[in-house]
């Protein structure tokens, strides 16, 4: 819509071209004419003085009546003339008014259509900052991020059933030194190296010495 009113426009101020164009034309031509008129008056006029000088009254009187009225002539295109300047004059600032305002409309156009083109953009984008796509995107990478450990669940999961079938209330009395060990300890395996040490070196331990 608004490259269609500036073509109007356009075409409008080339009808104003136009015309004054055909104004300056016109103007020139009635110059033209003027200095032709005002040329053959001062041909006259001496033609007439020669008459005159002749004492030829007759011809002396029809060129002084043609010299008055080609300055007839002369006087109306010289109005003419002055009304076509002020025309032009007019027209010639109405046209340069016209130019510089389709100049700032072509400007602004092109910043209505960035603008525009923005506004397409911040409304195709609308949807991912609040539309489904984007939230579900979002609940999958929380979902995947909160997921349980499986490992952790199996060890869980193994705890749970050995509740089940009363493993742990044997393993936390041989934890107490109640009954054989059922699983290796730090405490077990120390001593085993250290059984196994005084095997080897059986000198160096004194018989009060713990095993």
């Amino acid at each position: 819509m608004i490259d269609q009113k500036i073509r109007e426009a356009d075409g409008n101020l080339k009808v104003a071209k136009a015309t004054l164009a055909s104004l300056i034309q016109r103007k020139r031509s009635e110059d033209h004419q003027r200095q032709a008129l005002s040329g053959r008056i001062v041909d006259l006029t001496k033609r007439a003085t020669s008459a005159l000088n002749a004492k030829n009254e007759v011809l002396a009187a029809q060129a002084a009546s043609a010299i008055a009225q080609m300055e007839n002539k002369v006087e109306i295109r010289n109005q003419t003339l002055a009304c076509l300047v002020q025309k032009t004059m007019r027209l010639r600032s109405g046209i340069e008014v016209g130019h510089r305002r389709i100049i700032d409309l072509k400007q602004g156009a092109i910043q209505a259509r960035a603008l525009r083109r923005e506004q397409d953009i911040q409304i195709r984008m609308g949807p991912l900052s609040r539309g489904s796509s984007a939230e579900e995107a979002e609940e999958l990478i929380a979902r995947v991020l909160g997921r349980d450990d499986p490992f952790e669940h199996s060890e869980i999961l193994s705890q749970i059933n050995n509740d089940l079938t009363h493993g742990s209330i044997t393993d936390r009395m041989t934890d107490a030194g109640l009954g054989d060990a059922t699983r290796a300890t730090a405490a077990s395996v120390l001593d085993r190296i250290k059984a196994t040490k005084c095997l080897k070196n059986p000198s160096k331990y004194d018989a009060n010495d713990k095993i």
